[in-house]
């Protein structure tokens, strides 16, 4: 497999990391387990860290000319991280409410 199909793969797979521990992690806080929550979300920024400094890289290389042959597979991993920021982001939020309403309803 070529470097830029391995560099592709690791997006990916960060990506669904972080995606997998943020779900987890609103399971988690439906359950008022918040510690965990809070654990699982800081996993998650870390995959979605190691995603980006992926794509960060790739980035640099298009800017100093080595330019990567724009695959749909390099779209798809772009998708994976983007979706997987955007639902993290949502996840935090809803999170934020579920510990709102708890403290609200004095359980």
């Amino acid at each position: 497999m070529m470097e830029l199909e391995q560099e592709i793969f690791k997006i990916i797979l960060h990506s669904g990391n972080a995606r997998g521990f943020a779900y987890e992690a609103l399971d988690a806080a439906e359950g008022f387990a918040f510690d965990r929550a809070e654990k699982l979300i800081r996993q998650a920024e870390e995959e979605l860290g190691k995603a980006h400094q992926l794509q960060t890289q790739l980035i640099q290389a298009e800017l100093n000319g080595n330019l990567p042959d724009k695959t749909l597979l390099l779209i798809h991993a772009q998708d994976h991280l983007m979706t997987a920021m955007s639902e993290q982001k949502l996840i935090e939020r809803m999170i934020r409410m579920i510990k709102k309403l708890k403290l609200k309803g004095g359980e």
